[in-house]
């Protein structure tokens, strides 16, 4: 009876031994050291550094001192992205007022184009997300707008002062020094950042116009007025201070009602141990965070990763009058500099499985593809020097399981499901939008 009634006061002392401080599950695991792990990168500023702000948070986002975000900036430019009577100055007549900025940048896409080439003015249709919008076949070739570089992404671009895939847009900054390349970029001259500097210069790209006809027209005068109210009336409604009004709301397109970003704010349960794992291989031997960290996980450098271009695929169109020699060269195009050769800009991660193509030049249609393409480290292009590409390409010794893990949490945990909240309910013109031609009034029901 005695060797019983010790049998089961030792159990007794090993299971009050067990208590919750002493267990440790293994989510709870994956969050400590995930967590200890974002301290580390941070320089010890802690998971705060990796935290969006709200977009209404106007004092906490990134701003160009020379354009203070403001609530009258931000309404008139959410509006005047998605306008297509902005469509004024087309080389086609008949495509007037079809197309807007959000043509190639809209929300159902993540904020680019749905397609491996965006096609602003000559495009016909939208599909579900700008899947399906083609190049009107009645129109000639040489008038579509069309780039020879994938469309990126809007979203999240307060966290960067240069614009493009090889950073010229920007008069401040990264672009200090770069002044002699800045030949046609005259708006860098202005010193604004680069945010700002392409919604002015896109404004003539991609055949915009604003005048005192579009802004009395529909009604556009009044948010004027609110938005630029230190501007004299005769300089007010201008392409400039419309580019400035759009700035403004493209630095308040934030992806942080993304899961990722609810976990960072204190809610554990946001990502699936899968989730989890895979940010782990983000911040770790994955080498993720070398070139995507911060709030909106990119930075401001270029990196060669070897990837093709339009050239090498009959998918894509390059028009005759591009330089494309230049084009594919990335930051070397614009800088001259060699070193700098085919070398492009950090993009941001969030919400990429909207969109469905991958890379400058589109070569991929898979997150995981390009998760198991830097990890082999094999390029694409044959033209980019073993010396230019990045020390991250084929270094990283990922197995299955860990390029699984890291394709869950970019495809689903930096996923901001919720992007719909930045779109206006209709431009002031009551036109269809991001569209305005037959068949993309038919997709989006506009008829």
């Amino acid at each position: 009876m005695r060797k019983i009634n010790a049998f089961f006061i030792s159990i007794v002392i090993v299971l009050s031994s067990c208590t919750h401080d002493d267990y440790v599950d293994i989510d709870t695991d994956l969050d400590r050291d995930l967590k200890n792990r974002l301290v580390d990168l941070s320089g010890h500023k802690g998971i705060p550094y990796f935290m969006l702000p709200q977009s209404n948070e106007y004092h906490k986002i990134p701003q160009d001192p020379l354009n203070p975000i403001t609530k009258e900036k931000v309404k008139l430019g959410k509006l005047l992205l998605h306008e297509t009577a902005l469509g004024k100055n087309p080389k086609i007549k008949d495509m007037k007022a079809t197309y807007s900025c959000a043509s190639c940048h809209h929300a159902a896409a993540g904020f680019s184009s749905g397609l491996r080439q965006g096609i602003g003015e000559c495009g016909t249709g939208f599909g579900s997300n700008g899947n399906t919008r083609v190049i009107d076949s009645s129109v000639p070739i040489d008038s579509v707008d069309i780039q020879p570089l994938r469309s990126p992404t809007i979203l999240n671009v307060a966290y960067q002062d240069i614009m493009l895939w090889n950073g010229q847009f920007g008069g401040t900054g990264t672009n200090a020094g770069t002044e002699a390349n800045w030949e046609g970029i005259e708006e860098n001259f202005l010193g604004f950042q680069g945010v700002e500097v392409q919604a002015l210069k896109g404004q003539g790209v991609h055949r915009l116009l604003i005048d005192e006809e579009f802004v009395t027209t529909f009604g556009y005068k009044r948010l004027f007025d609110a938005a630029f109210a230190d501007i004299s009336e005769k300089d007010r409604y201008s392409t400039q201070n419309a580019g400035l009004a759009m700035a403004a709301y493209e630095r308040t397109l934030l992806a942080d009602e993304s899961p990722w970003q609810e976990w960072l704010k204190g809610d554990d349960d946001a990502l699936s141990d899968s989730e989890k794992k895979g940010a782990i291989t983000f911040f770790g031997k994955g080498k993720c965070y070398e070139c995507h960290t911060g709030p909106a996980l990119n930075d401001s450098n270029f990196y060669a990763f070897g990837m093709g271009d339009f050239d090498n695929s009959e998918k894509a169109i390059v028009l005759k009058n591009v330089d494309f020699e230049n084009v594919k060269k990335g930051r070397g195009g614009f800088t001259k500099n060699t070193n700098d050769n085919y070398k492009f800009k950090t993009p941001t991660l969030y919400n990429l499985i909207d969109n469905g193509f991958y890379g400058h030049g589109s070569t991929f249609t898979s997150v995981r593809d390009v998760i198991a393409y830097k990890n082999e480290g094999i390029p694409q292009s044959t033209e980019v020097p073993v010396e230019n590409l990045a020390t991250q390409f084929g270094t990283t010794n990922l197995t299955e399981e860990e390029i699984d893990h890291l394709t869950l949490f970019i495809e689903n945990s930096l996923r901001d499901p919720n992007l719909n909240r930045y779109v206006p309910d209709a431009p002031l013109s009551g036109s269809c939008f991001p569209n305005n031609d037959r068949q993309s009034k038919n997709d989006l029901g506009c008829n």
